[in-house]
């Protein structure tokens, strides 16, 4: 009997173990999609952004583990929301669902000023989109970002720009 009990206790945990894995990986499979998408715009969308927060000129993006992300446009360039926005050719940063944090390459025109934008937040219960400039921060409609933008070489001269 004790031969019979050591003979089933290491099947006894391979099946266990077996079980475990198995059990995992079909649940795993059934609810993780492969992230990756080759277009950013695609990557804002799953992380809970609208499309159009970056312009229609991305050359390359990379995206560690840790959610770094590095963005090379084609050229730096500007575009026209409400606001004046200034994309640098290289942008850096940290991605989360429905957060970004620690961005660089992004300002802002607001009155004579260029300000950095240092993060932004989703908040897809009210259709919003929350911009940092440091600790001071401003909403805008989530829907005025649904379109990806058309990128401008220059700034607005005279209410006209000039398309890239």
């Amino acid at each position: 009997m004790a031969s019979f009990s050591r003979i089933l206790s290491p099947f006894s945990l391979f099946l266990l173990i077996l079980a475990i894995s198995t059990q995992t990986h079909l649940s795993f499979s059934s609810i993780d999609k492969p992230l990756n998408p080759t277009d950013i715009h695609e990557l804002l969308l799953r992380y809970g952004f609208p499309a159009g927060l970056l312009p229609n000129n991305v050359k390359s993006y990379t995206l560690s583990d840790d959610g770094a992300f590095e963005i090379e446009l084609k050229a730096d360039c500007y575009v026209m929301f409400s606001e004046l926005v200034y994309y640098e050719k290289k942008i850096t940063g940290k991605l989360s669902y429905g957060s970004v944090t620690d961005v660089s390459g992004i300002q802002v025109k607001k009155l004579f000023l260029w300000l950095s934008v240092s993060g932004f937040k989703s908040n897809q219960g009210s259709g919003t989109i929350v911009f940092f400039v440091g600790s001071l921060s401003e909403t805008f409609p989530a829907e005025m970002f649904r379109t990806i933008p058309g990128c401008r070489r220059k700034g607005c001269l005279g209410g006209r720009t000039e398309a890239m």
